[in-house]
């Protein structure tokens, strides 16, 4: 019998949002208001990373920015749901 694998439910306290922005960004600012609205009802930590200060990131991300990390892997870029990032936090 082959053993079941499960995926364990990390507390909000494991959880972390990475927003990947620039400065004078509107759409890393909406993202921004998403991101603060919904790790705040949730109780997830969440920072912010400027892709001016890091060659990188800004090699990686610079034509998709905002782009969102949830736990260090890509969730979504240029535009935040509220709802999909609420699930993506809540599994």
């Amino acid at each position: 019998m082959s053993p079941i694998f499960r995926r364990t439910k990390k507390s909000a306290a494991e959880r972390t949002v990475t927003l990947i922005g620039k400065p004078g960004c509107h759409l890393c600012d909406e993202a921004q208001v998403v991101i603060e609205k919904v790790c705040g009802e949730l109780g997830v930590a969440w920072e912010k990373k400027d892709i001016t200060q890091d060659e990188e990131l800004n090699r990686a991300y610079w034509e998709q920015i905002p782009v969102v990390l949830v736990d260090g892997e890509q969730h979504t870029f240029w535009r935040v749901n509220e709802e999909r990032l609420r699930r993506a936090l809540s599994e």
